[in-house]
């Protein structure tokens, strides 16, 4: 259990791809600290689970119809939220994630007859992909961005991965557009240095989510080749679970513990990356 970040009491966040493992995490960890949460969700019944688990452990929360790749569907998302809290000061970039249409079938091109080589990847796939991850960031910041600026100390808090650092095999346009992420992070942060905007990113190592179950744990529930690789690679031979996520999270929302901290990605990945392999 985190101690509690008195000066997140009334604050207001606002996350999108809310419904997914790691961000309702966050949400329900933020919502603990006194923090009112938007939940901003592609399908409006995920997001509002979220909103209504929220309200019953004590919280304030709503859920919010948005769409990150849509301008005028963010707009309205944001005129929404700011009706019902009147505020923004804290925004997590959480929506993303891949599609089969941009991954390949194999790890390493062998020439052979595969379902999906590099050659066969289809390029709306790979751009909506890369879109979901990249632009929807860049959109969502935009539409919030001026709502942002007028409070005291606000926050982007953008979500990275293992894959922008050293991109994962199979996943081209996901590992590309979390590297842009990172490249971004930097890039708002030194825009918004001087109007007190501070901008960080989170990059979870491998955490176990409903989004990559299947590629890591079999029919039979065991590890699968791929889990095998990753534990391998990861000193700490776990994966992540939400929770681990949390203080990372709080510190770098809480103006009061990373006031002089922005332009960041922060690893956490139980050691992956410090590991040669060797």
């Amino acid at each position: 259990m985190h101690n509690i970040h008195h000066k997140l009491h009334d604050k207001v966040a606002v996350v999108t791809g809310g419904s997914g493992v790691l961000c309702s995490a966050m949400a329900f960890e933020l919502a603990r600290q006194g923090v009112k949460i938007a939940i901003v969700n592609r399908t409006l019944k995920n997001g509002q689970l979220i909103a209504d688990q929220i309200q019953e452990a004590g919280g304030q929360a709503i859920a919010v119809e948005g769409d990150v790749l849509n301008r005028a569907s963010l707009e309205k998302a944001r005129e929404q939220i700011l009706a019902h809290f009147s505020k923004v000061d804290i925004l997590i970039n959480g929506a993303g994630g891949n599609h089969p249409d941009a991954i390949t079938s194999e790890e390493t091109y062998s020439g052979k007859e595969v379902d999906q080589s590099f050659f066969e990847l289809d390029e709306s796939g790979f751009s909506n992909v890369f879109a979901s991850n990249f632009t929807g960031t860049f959109l969502t910041s935009q539409v919030f961005g001026k709502a942002l600026l007028e409070q005291k100390s606000p926050v982007i808090l953008n979500v990275s991965s293992m894959s922008a650092f050293s991109p994962m095999t199979k996943v081209p346009a996901y590992s590309a557009a979390k590297s842009a992420i990172n490249n971004f992070t930097m890039w708002m942060a030194v825009h918004f240095a001087k109007s007190n905007l501070r901008v960080n990113a989170i990059a979870p190592g491998f955490f176990l989510t409903n989004q990559n179950h299947d590629l890591l744990i079999d029919a039979e529930g065991n590890h699968t080749a791929r889990s095998q690789k990753i534990l391998n690679n990861t000193p700490m031979k776990r994966f992540g679970i939400p929770k681990d996520l949390l203080g990372t999270m709080l510190w770098l929302v809480d103006e009061s513990y990373s006031s002089f901290v922005t332009g960041i990605t922060v690893p956490v990945d139980g050691g992956f990356m410090a590991y040669s392999g060797v």
